[in-house]
C-alpha cells in the first residue's frame, strides 16, 4: 500500500473510531444496550427481527418483549464496530510492512489488534452479563483506549514534531492518566445511570461532601442497580460515584490548564486547542447537570472527552526531547563539515 493510502486509511480509522465511540454513548444513554439479548446476532439473527410472527417467535423463544427499535440501534453499533475490526486487521498489515517510514515501535502496530479481540469480548460479556457495571465501563475505555492508539500512529506519521522538554512531557503523561481515570469514573456514571443523582451544582445534594456508599460503587463485583450486597441501589450511592466523578474533572481541569499554560509560548497552537477541548467539555458537562442530562448534550460529552483525548494523545504522540547542540559540535561541524 502506498504510504500517501496508509496515512489516509490511518485517518479514517480514527475518525471511525470516533464516531463508533459516540454510537456507543448514543446506544447506552437511550437503554438499548440490552436492545438485542444475545451476542454477536439479534434473537438468532443478524438483523433485528421485524414481521409480527418473527417478534411473537423471538419473544417466546428468549422470553423477553422485543423492541425493535431499541435492536436497531444495537446491531448498527455492532455493524460498525465490524467495518472498524476489517479496518484495524488491514491497517495492521500494512503498517508492520512500513512501520519504520511511519516512526512506530512494532508494539504500537499491534496495539489495536490486540485491543480488537479485547473489545469484541467485552462487547459480548456487556450483553451476557446484563449491563453489568464494571463491563461496561471496561467497554467504554477499551474504546478510547482504541482511539488513542489510531491517533498516535495517524498524527506520528503525518503532523510535525513538537519539541517539548522533559518537565512538561511528564507533565503531558500526568494530564493523560487523570483524563483515562476521569473516563473510569464517567464510564460508572453513565452505567449505572447516575448522570441526575447530583441535582445542583457545584454542589451535590446541596453538600460538598461525599455521600455515602463510595466504595461500595466502586466495586467491580456488582450487578446494575443493585449494592455488593444484592441490595437495591439507594439514591445516596448513586450520587456518590457522580460526586467523585466531579472531583476528577476538577483534577483533569486543573492539571490540562497548567500544561495549556506551560506550552503557551514555544506550542500555541496545541495550547489553544487544549484550552478549546477543555473548556468544551466542562461546559457540556455543567450544562448536562443544569438541563437534566438531555440525550443530545449527554452523547456530546462523550464526544468531548474523546477529543480531549485525542489532544492529550496529540501532545505525546508528536513530542520529542528538546535538542540541545553544543558549542563543541557545532564549532566540530563547520570545521569538518561532518
Amino acid at each position: 500500500m502506498r504510504q500517501s493510502r496508509l496515512r489516509y486509511l490511518a485517518w479514517l480509522a480514527v475518525i471511525w473510531t470516533f464516531g463508533l465511540v459516540m454510537l456507543g454513548s448514543f446506544v447506552r444513554l437511550s437503554d438499548a444496550g440490552l436492545g438485542c439479548p444475545d451476542w454477536p446476532g439479534c434473537y438468532g439473527h443478524l438483523t433485528v427481527p421485524q414481521a409480527a410472527h418473527e417478534i411473537a417467535h423471538a419473544a417466546a423463544t428468549f422470553g423477553t418483549t422485543v423492541e425493535p427499535d431499541k435492536g436497531w440501534k444495537e446491531m448498527i453499533h455492532r455493524y460498525v464496530a465490524g467495518g472498524l475490526v476489517l479496518m484495524v486487521v488491514v491497517l495492521t498489515a500494512a503498517l508492520y510492512r512500513q512501520r519504520q517510514r511511519f516512526d512506530l515501535p512494532t508494539p504500537l502496530v499491534f496495539a489495536p489488534l490486540l485491543l480488537v479481540v479485547l473489545q469484541a469480548l467485552l462487547g459480548m460479556w456487556t450483553v451476557t452479563l446484563k449491563l453489568m457495571p464494571a463491563v461496561v465501563t471496561a467497554h467504554l475505555l477499551g474504546g478510547m483506549t482504541m482511539l488513542a492508539l489510531l491517533s498516535a500512529i495517524a498524527l506520528r506519521g503525518t503532523l510535525p514534531r513538537l519539541y517539548v522538554d522533559h518537565a512538561n512531557r511528564t507533565l503531558a503523561w500526568v494530564a493523560l492518566a487523570a483524563v483515562l481515570c476521569q473516563l473510569i469514573l464517567g464510564g460508572l456514571v453513565s452505567s449505572n445511570y447516575a448522570g441526575l443523582a447530583c441535582d445542583g451544582f457545584p454542589a451535590c445534594r446541596g453538600s460538598f461532601a461525599p455521600p455515602d456508599g463510595l466504595m461500595d460503587m466502586l466495586r467491580v463485583d456488582r450487578q446494575l442497580g443493585l449494592t455488593s450486597d444484592g441490595m437495591p441501589l439507594p439514591i445516596s450511592h448513586l450520587a456518590a460515584i457522580h460526586w467523585l466523578h466531579r472531583l476528577g474533572a476538577l483534577v483533569v481541569t486543573l492539571t490540562t490548564l497548567w500544561l495549556a499554560l506551560r506550552l503557551w509560548f514555544a506550542h500555541r497552537a496545541t495550547a489553544l486547542l487544549l484550552l478549546a477541548a477543555l473548556c468544551v467539555q466542562v461546559g457540556l458537562g455543567i450544562a448536562n447537570v443544569l438541563l437534566s442530562l438531555p440525550l443530545p448534550l449527554a452523547v456530546l460529552h462523550n464526544g468531548g472527552a474523546a477529543f480531549l483525548l485525542f489532544c492529550l494523545t496529540s501532545v505525546l504522540a508528536r513530542s520529542r526531547a528538546q535538542r540541545t547542540v553544543h558549542v563543541y559540535a557545532r564549532t566540530h561541524h563547520a570545521f569538518t563539515g561532518r
